[in-house]
Formats: structure tokens, C-alpha cells, sequence
């Protein structure tokens, strides 16, 4: 299986800011296992969009695939809280 590319949004790295730095680094780990396999365990696409979501911890990863390029595109990072209000 090729590995995929993982891009970010640029409204991402204000969604980390807030987030403790142990936190981050758990976050940023996850993020790059998507690149092996975008659908692995904890993957679940969202009703009624293109997009997915994981969970690492109290966060959850929003994500785009793009199949036919291999790109992987992190839309959005945040507790459950927040993330679906936007």
C-alpha cells in the first residue's frame, strides 16, 4: 500500500496552540500514522460529508483523502466539544 501525504489546513496550527504540548505530540503522532493507512482502527467517516474523523484522546483529528493524489488533508483538530460547532 503507498503511503499517503499529509497536509495541513492553515487554520490547524491555531487549533493546536491551546492544546498541552504532551497532548500535541500524541496528536502529531497519530496524524502521521494516517499517512501509512487514512482508514486504520478509530477512523470513521462523517455522515453526509467527505470527511473523517480519529480520536487521540479528548481530541478529535478532521481529515480529508484524496485517493487518486495520496494526500491525506488535516482540516481541523479539537475536543468534541468545540469541533462540530464550527
Amino acid at each position: 500500500m503507498a503511503r499517503y501525504r499529509v497536509e495541513f489546513k492553515r487554520s490547524v496550527f491555531k487549533d493546536l496552540r491551546p492544546i498541552p504540548k504532551t497532548d500535541v505530540k500524541r496528536i502529531l503522532k497519530r496524524i502521521d500514522a494516517l499517512a501509512a493507512d487514512p482508514r486504520g482502527p478509530g477512523s470513521e467517516k462523517l455522515s453526509g460529508q467527505e470527511r473523517y474523523r480519529v480520536r487521540q484522546s479528548n481530541y478529535h483529528i478532521l481529515y480529508t483523502i484524496e485517493n487518486d493524489r495520496l494526500i491525506v488533508t488535516v482540516v481541523q483538530i479539537g475536543k468534541r466539544s468545540e469541533i462540530y460547532d464550527r
